[in-house]
């Protein structure tokens, strides 16, 4: 007679005693679009907003509301030019967010999203040399100072998503010697060129004018590079790494958490977002099911964090006990 393992069948408390994978609500971030224009919905990411700064103080309450005491921040200026100035600004869009939530609501901790893209006139992530190509050196500088802004603003954290070779080191050392040495980074260190990207770019307006990211994204065949990539960045002094989408790269989330020794967040971007959306909406799916389960894999790829739209939602499962 062959012996089957037992399931435990006894009781649904039981079976939550005994899950491998835990969540906590303290292990989710949240996005936010924050616009120097009015509020308005983001047409192909339905019920998230670019939130103004007379709006932003009630996104916040509600998440921690929701128990959710993270958000990432991204920055939607109105005026755009070739340096990206807006970025690096102190009048800066995500400047100004930060102090207005630092000052209102000191227990959320607060994430800038440190790059170019969303305020350069030509979408691209650096500095345009005159070849047409990103110049890597010079975009450090920009970057770096991007990040300072930001740390004296109030960051807690900042999150390069340039993908600039060097990056970390460059913030490291820039953040450091203006006396910083407590603001964390959050890098981008495996982020991946990928097509679901889609409802992000509408949504910041970061689209490239020309060409592709191809330059300095990864490309989604290897895997091998990602490993290398984190491993640089935990070189530079990064303290958290990102892989970036996450889905389709639970493999990779997966390897990252074995080989590296510092936490691993995962990003669940727009486009895994408005998939689910748009396939709650036509009926084909059980959103809540959905979005339960996928949260589940991310983390039991070996997430340590997960940085989603959802972030609201999967902390009411916590809470709930349908998961966690």
């Amino acid at each position: 007679m062959i012996k089957r393992p037992r399931r435990l069948r006894d009781s649904d408390r039981l079976r939550r005693l005994a899950r491998e994978t835990r969540i906590s609500k303290d292990s989710l971030i949240y996005p936010i679009f924050v616009t120097q224009a009015q509020r308005e919905e983001i047409p192909s990411m339905p019920g998230q907003y670019r939130e103004s700064l007379e709006s932003l103080p009630g996104r916040a309450e509600a998440l921690l509301n929701a128990g959710v005491s993270a958000a990432l921040l991204f920055g939607i200026p109105i005026n755009k030019d070739e340096a990206g100035s807006g970025a690096y600004s102190p009048d800066g869009i995500v400047q100004k967010a930060v102090e207005l939530l630092k000052r209102e609501f000191p227990e959320l901790y607060a994430i800038c999203d440190t790059c170019m893209c969303e305020y350069t006139s030509h979408g691209h992530c650096g500095h345009i040399n005159e070849d047409g190509y990103v110049d890597n050196d010079k975009s450090l500088e920009l970057i770096a100072q991007t990040a300072l802004s930001q740390a004296q603003a109030g960051a807690d954290m900042v999150a390069p998503s340039d993908m600039m070779d060097g990056r970390v080191a460059a913030i490291r050392g820039i953040l450091d010697s203006a006396g910083f040495e407590r603001v964390s980074i959050m890098s981008y260190a495996a982020k991946y060129a990928s097509a679901f990207y889609g409802p992000f770019r509408e949504a910041a307006g970061s689209a490239p004018a020309f060409g592709d990211r191809k330059q300095y994204q990864m490309d989604f065949h290897n895997s091998r590079e990602a490993l290398k990539e984190i491993a640089l960045d935990i070189e530079e002094g990064c303290d958290i790494a990102i892989v970036k989408p996450a889905l389709s790269y639970l493999d990779i989330i997966a390897k990252a958490k074995s080989q590296t020794n510092i936490p691993i967040a995962a990003y669940s971007v727009s486009g895994e977002f408005s998939m689910i959306k748009a396939a709650s909406a036509a009926g084909y799916i059980d959103e809540d099911a959905i979005v339960a389960e996928s949260a589940v894999s991310i983390f039991r790829a070996g997430a340590d964090m997960l940085i989603t739209y959802y972030a609201e939602e999967i902390a009411a499962f916590v809470a709930s006990g349908r998961i966690g």
